[in-house]
């Protein structure tokens, strides 16, 4: 589990650091909120038709979040490879608790450096690269983790959210 950063963490000397946004602000434009609204209104309509109302819930607590990241802007998040482990905002993960990364380097599109836990039951963590030399960020980590060199893709899910705009 990550720790929040506090005065007492050691984190050893920053290696790289760099901010990226909290999520991905999206131009939509009035298509695709008309295309979302009717696929979102269908599935409801599917899913109370059918009894399944918790999938219904589902489909009306995921159209509120969509609303509601479309009327926020992103905040600014610092990201720092130090000697110790990762910083993403206010978490440390040590390097313990990582056990591989890999980048995804396909400007102007994908420029992604993605983390895998240790524990299969945390989610990847992925970073946006924004400026960042990908060669140099790759050097620095091989020094700590191990480069998983047979990904060669995103992963499906996140070309999903990216393609619709949904994150």
């Amino acid at each position: 589990m990550p720790e929040i950063i506090s005065q007492d963490t050691i984190i050893g000397n920053t290696l790289s650091a760099w901010q990226v946004k909290e999520f991905e602000q999206h131009d939509r434009t009035r298509r695709w909120y008309i295309v979302i609204g009717l696929l979102g209104v269908l599935l409801f309509w599917y899913g109370a038709k059918s009894g399944n109302f918790l999938f219904s819930l589902i489909i009306m607590l995921f159209g509120i979040i969509l609303y509601l990241q479309a009327n926020q802007k992103p905040q600014p998040v610092d990201v720092a490879v130090c000697e110790l482990g990762l910083i993403v905002g206010s978490r440390f993960y040590p390097w313990k608790e990582l056990k591989e990364f890999y980048i995804i380097y396909k400007p102007p599109e994908v420029k992604t450096v993605f983390f895998q836990p240790e524990s299969m039951y945390q989610p990847k963590i992925y970073l946006d690269l924004a400026h960042v030399d990908p060669v140099a960020l790759r050097n620095v980590l091989l020094e700590y983790l191990e480069e998983n060199l047979e990904e060669d893709a995103e992963p499906a899910s996140t070309r999903f959210a990216r393609n619709w705009q949904i994150h």
